[in-house]
């Protein structure tokens, strides 16, 4: 009877992520065109699909590699770009029963991301069934996986200036996700407009212009979002 359960809670969480393998699908295989244009090894790109799973830092890591940054510099700044999924695999994992044990709350974690986060925490039910979590992260983290493996596979077939061109993929996906959030929050938008700002200054200014560009990232993330935390305690 639980094994029946088990297997309808897994198939509903299969089918509520639907929507969000659909939307994984091209970004996925932009970031394997990508990843190869930047003259990466095959197995790099397919290895951070696999164990980082993390869209918005796994663009971040390409860029940087390509860019000659330290590997302690790419770490850090994927760290601090993937802090949030900190709270928001806490915030689910009260809604996880107790009795669920911390092996499996830490394999329901990994595949925690914005959109699988999203439907997760928007469920009516007060309690989530663990099967049900774990479709919703296995068919987001299959789509995003399949899509990098096709997006590396065709890689090889584009014509050299359609694969030099794919370098504006990654400035023109984070265009594309950071447009919307400015639209709709004032706050994101002056925190936007910061990091710019003092990103420009670093790179521009005599003094700071030794920095590297990797650091360079860390510290305007930094403090561009401890100036809009100061700023914008609560949303206007």
């Amino acid at each position: 009877m639980n094994s029946k359960l088990n297997r309808t809670h897994f198939v509903e969480g299969l089918t509520a992520g639907i929507p969000i393998a659909l939307g994984y699908i091209p970004i996925a295989v932009t970031f394997g065109l990508l990843a190869r244009s930047a003259d990466l090894p095959f197995y790099i790109p397919a290895l951070m699909s696999f164990f980082v799973f993390a869209g918005a830092s796994q663009f971040i890591g390409v860029n940087l590699l390509s860019l000659g940054v330290s590997h302690g510099e790419i770490i850090l700044t994927t760290f601090i770009l993937n802090l949030r999924h900190f709270l928001m695999s806490a915030a689910i994992s009260q809604k996880i029963p107790e009795s669920v044990s911390k092996a499996w709350r830490a394999v329901l974690a990994f595949g925690i991301t914005d959109e699988t986060f999203t439907i997760a925490a928007l469920r009516q039910e007060e309690s989530l069934s663990r099967y049900f979590v774990l479709g919703l992260n296995t068919i987001a983290f299959a789509a995003w996986n399949a899509g990098t493996w096709i997006g590396l596979f065709f890689s090889s077939g584009l014509p050299a200036v359609l694969q030099s061109s794919m370098g504006i993929a990654l400035y023109a996906m984070f265009i594309g996700l950071l447009i919307p959030s400015c639209k709709q929050s004032r706050s994101a938008l002056v925190v936007a407009l910061l990091a710019a700002s003092i990103h420009s200054l670093i790179r521009w200014l005599p003094v700071t212009a030794s920095i590297s560009g990797g650091w360079g990232i860390i510290f305007a993330t930094l403090i561009s979002a401890g100036i809009g935390a100061y700023l914008f305690t609560e949303e206007n």
